[in-house]
């Protein structure tokens, strides 16, 4: 078995490309999700909002600013192949570095504080940011980062339901999230969710269901049928681009789910803003 080595630069280039690019660019699938929201919206204040989102996405893309001003914590999803080695420095620390650099060279809003309840010091460069790494057979490595803003991730949920609950349980649990959400979350969203595991890896799933594009199925045509069917329901609930009336709450419903045990069913819901941002790099 061959051993490859990667430098930390690399990985801190990498990383730090993927963040500046992901703030300044809307991802393909989002932006013709929003075109195609934009031709078919019936509401004529959520038509303009429609609009305005896409030309602020094209005004952000011209002048390299961000897309928003929330740009986030840094969340990467990385695929680590068993036959790399760093050569240069630990992984983690070029990964970390990545992100500081974005943020501080990309001029991008730092929004993370040192401490969740006492101090809540801003760190001054975004950082630390959040890994789940899986190790993987191969000689690559495959990063899917993303930001997450707090206006949408604070309407986020977990719920432990037994196996009783059905999928009617299921569903009404990802509904009435969004439904408690409302304008909150910035319409329209994406809604992740995530089923199975236990309560952890549901909200792992969850967050991961965000980065993946809107313009793919899950793989089980059976979760395929409820993401379809679940973009339908929201998007009946009317509160519109912005939250302020009209057909498109929600751009897209993505689903991952995992094995669980025998007696439980934990479902999470991460609630996307309209932005979305999210970026994949192979090394």
């Amino acid at each position: 078995m061959e051993i490859r080595t990667v430098h930390a630069a690399e990985i801190t280039e990498t990383v730090k490309k993927l963040y500046m690019d992901m703030n300044y660019f809307i991802g393909e699938d989002i932006l013709c999700a929003l075109q195609s929201a934009q031709q078919t919206e019936s509401s004529p204040i959520g038509k303009s909002v429609l609009s305005q989102l896409i030309e602020n996405n094209r005004i952000a893309a011209e002048e390299e600013i961000p897309i928003c001003q929330d740009t986030g914590m840094a969340v990467l999803f990385i695929e680590y192949g068993q036959q790399v080695v760093i050569d240069g420095g630990s992984f983690e620390d070029a990964v970390q570095e990545g992100v500081r650099r974005a943020y501080t060279e990309g001029y991008l809003r730092k929004s993370v504080v040192t401490d969740p309840v006492f101090d809540r010091i801003n760190t001054k460069d975004n950082t630390p940011a959040i890994l789940y790494t899986t190790i993987v057979p191969g000689d690559q490595i495959r990063i899917t980062a993303g930001c997450k803003g707090f206006g949408s991730e604070n309407m986020s949920s977990v719920k432990m339901l037994t196996p009783s609950a059905g999928i009617d349980g299921v569903k009404a649990f990802i509904l009435d999230t969004v439904r408690y959400a409302g304008p909150n979350p910035c319409p329209p969203i994406v809604v992740g969710v995530g089923i199975g595991g236990t309560f952890e890896k549901a909200a792992m799933l969850a967050k991961k269901a965000t980065l993946r594009p809107i313009n793919t199925k899950n793989e089980d045509p059976r979760y395929a049928a409820l993401e379809d069917e679940l973009l339908s329901a929201i998007n009946r609930m009317g509160f519109g681009p912005a939250g302020l009336g009209g057909d498109c709450t929600a751009l897209g419903v993505n689903i991952e789910t995992f094995p669980t045990h025998i007696a439980g069913m934990p479902v999470a819901v991460n609630i996307c803003c309209h932005a979305a941002r999210h970026q994949s790099a192979v090394i």
